[in-house]
């Protein structure tokens, strides 16, 4: 082993990983710990620490984690020192070099780590979550294919040499002075302490770059050729392609949609029970706005339905009593923050750096438009009101950046306070996984978009993989705040009181996303886009798409899909086709197992650190 007392950097860490002694009682024979990915002089080391103490949080960064994601839970991890006091364990170290294969297994939750000597480093138990964020990251350091006897285990084929890439990008970019090997550290090493002006940092030269330089002075190969590079290793492209790919059948024709009328007052009308005011036919309605929107003087009425604020099939009465219970909730939570003293404010960090923050995005949200435009606007006060009652009323989440894009339609169109707040509430509700402290509810739609691309357009699905842009990080904004920055506001009324639909499926807002790309693959692949001329495009694409082709396309490629014979159940279940038990002849283990990994193995991590959450909301959030 190298130099043991050597400093390296992490560039991956998951913390509440147990360790299990193979020689010791289950019940005793454990040790809470943190798994990391490290990086050294003589190369990357997979390593596990135990820890001393009990942890509250998992993340040192407060400042970054109290503004920019859902708040921290307060967690008591078990350290009964009679447990392991006599069986403390030691470090462990592993060259990545020397990994052999690696296998989750236990919905995720277990790894096993197997070196080229056959050690065999039995088990790591992942307290929080699973295993997912260290498969990703390290199929970022190892190039892996899936053993074709056991869909669980991972053979590892050599090791990413991605930091002579990356160092190679920012060196033909020109973006910094320095030694560019110099560069790619520090960034490494200041994204973990200040993850959001680091990247701002970064990002702000890159955008200097794409709009400023001109077009003949732009490298050729401007990030990573690692995936281009691998064409010619013949064993793991052959291996990923035949598994990820060739298993898709060949699809049916995708039908022609067109889309209908929205719904009419006289169509409102006759749906409701002329005694009790009751909605007798919330399917037959749900349908209708799917597939043509609501007339827009009934918008104020029925997203409250659709936004779970009103019952279906409650009255005219009892709406009438939610409200007022409603109402008198809200200023209750209302009067929790406004009856704040400064004092209180100076001994509570948290709520100070949310309201902060709110503060702040409120004055750059949506100005431009009527309803906000203009110094001293009330209605700003509105928007700063709700936010800030929201937190009150969820204060694990509090506020994220992004949630007042998603609050502005709504108080736009319903100009009410109370009633804005609770139909908010009710988009929360739908949307809170995309806020997660670890990003993993975004992760998880993303491999799922992909697991989609594959199977309605597996052609375009491989030439991002092989561009490095299989992460689908391109499409963060999109899904994070539900296309609001894509479309103008009349748009976006129309696309999300589609989706509120949950029609056809419920994740409807994932073919959208495959439709948007179905439309420029020929312009990606013909232009033999790579990853920031993807990103750049995608980007470019904001208030320039047609809504109508795309709701249009994205519903005929559901069709498409769900009339596919043999269709993999992975995207049975993302469509809403399949049950959890659809698949036979494995365990509910096995088969819950699969399918995480399914969900997550095409999520790759374009540098070592892009895995955190700061990393990919600069690109998409704010790449504009």
């Amino acid at each position: 082993m190298d130099d043991l007392n050597e400093q390296g950097t992490e560039v991956f860490s998951h913390h509440g990983v147990i360790l299990r002694s193979p020689n010791i009682r289950e019940d005793d024979g454990y040790c809470n710990g943190t798994l990391s990915i490290v990086q050294y002089s003589f190369g990357k080391c997979v390593e596990w620490k135990p820890t001393e103490v009990s942890e509250v949080s998992d993340c040192p960064e407060q400042d970054w984690s109290l503004v920019t994601t859902v708040g921290q839970r307060a967690r008591t991890i078990s350290t009964n020192s009679g447990s392991y006091d006599g069986h403390k364990m030691q470090p462990v170290r592993i060259e990545v070099r020397e990994l052999k294969s690696y296998k989750v297994k236990k919905h995720g939750r277990h790894l096993i780590l197997m070196q080229n000597d056959g050690t065999s480093h039995n088990a790591f138990y992942f307290q929080y979550g699973n295993a997912d964020c260290f498969v990703n990251a390290m199929r970022a350091v190892v190039r892996t294919r899936r053993s074709a006897r056991d869909r669980n285990l991972f053979i590892v084929l050599e090791e990413r040499n991605e930091l002579q890439s990356l160092n190679h990008s920012f060196a033909e970019l020109n973006l910094f002075p320095e030694n560019p090997t110099d560069v790619v550290w520090k960034f490494v090493s200041n994204l973990k302490h200040r993850p959001y002006e680091t990247t701002m940092e970064t990002f702000s030269k890159l955008t200097d770059v794409f709009l400023y330089k001109p077009p003949e002075q732009r490298p050729e190969d401007e990030v990573a050729d690692l995936l281009n590079r691998s064409l010619n290793s013949g064993e793991m492209l052959a291996g990923e392609v035949e598994e990820d790919y060739q298993m898709i059948p060949s699809l049916p024709p995708r039908p022609t949609i067109t889309r209908g009328h929205p719904l009419s007052v006289e169509q409102w009308t006759r749906a409701l029970d002329p005694a009790t005011g009751m909605v007798t036919d919330p399917e037959g309605i749900k349908d209708i706005i799917f597939r043509g929107g609501v007339t827009p003087s009934l918008r104020y009425v029925v997203w409250k339905y659709l936004l779970g604020y009103y019952p279906w099939y409650s009255t005219t009465q009892e709406q009438q009593e939610l409200r007022k219970q409603k109402v008198e909730e809200y200023f209750r939570m209302k009067l929790q923050w406004r009856s704040m003293s400064l004092a209180q404010e100076e001994r509570f960090s948290d709520y100070r750096d949310r309201k902060s923050l709110i503060e702040k995005d409120v004055n750059r949200t949506d100005r431009t438009h009527p309803f906000f435009e203009g110094e001293n606007n009330a209605n700003l006060s509105l928007l700063h009101d709700i936010l800030m009652t929201y937190v009150m009323y969820n204060f694990d989440l509090g506020y994220v950046q992004g949630m007042s894009d998603l609050l502005s339609p709504i108080l736009i169109l319903l100009s009410n306070e109370v009633d804005a707040f609770w139909c908010f509430v009710g988009l929360m509700d739908r949307v809170f996984r995309n806020f997660d402290m670890d990003q993993a509810g975004m992760k998880k739609q993303l491999s799922q978009l992909h697991s989609l691309l594959a199977a309605a357009e597996p052609e375009l699905a491989v030439y991002l993989d092989q561009n490095d842009s299989g992460n689908m990080f391109f499409c963060f904004r999109w899904l994070l705040v539900l296309f609001k920055r894509e479309f103008s506001h009349d748009e976006i009324l129309r696309l999300w009181e589609s989706i509120f639909t949950n029609r056809p499926c419920p994740n409807f807002h994932l073919l959208l996303c495959v439709a948007i790309l179905d439309c420029e693959k020929d312009i990606l692949i013909e232009n033999k886009y790579q990853f920031n001329e993807i990103l750049k495009h995608i980007n470019d694409l904001s208030m320039k798409i047609d809504l109508d082709e795309v709701v249009c396309r994205a519903e005929s490629i559901y069709i498409q899909l769900a009339a596919t014979p043999d269709l993999p159940t992975t995207v049975k279940r993302i469509l809403g086709l399949a049950s959890h038990s659809a698949t036979s002849g494995s365990s509910d283990d096995e088969d819950d197992l699969s399918r995480e990994i399914n969900d997550c193995e095409t999520v790759h991590i374009a540098d070592a650190t892009t895995g955190e959450a700061a990393f990919e909301r600069s690109i998409n959030l704010n790449y504009l």
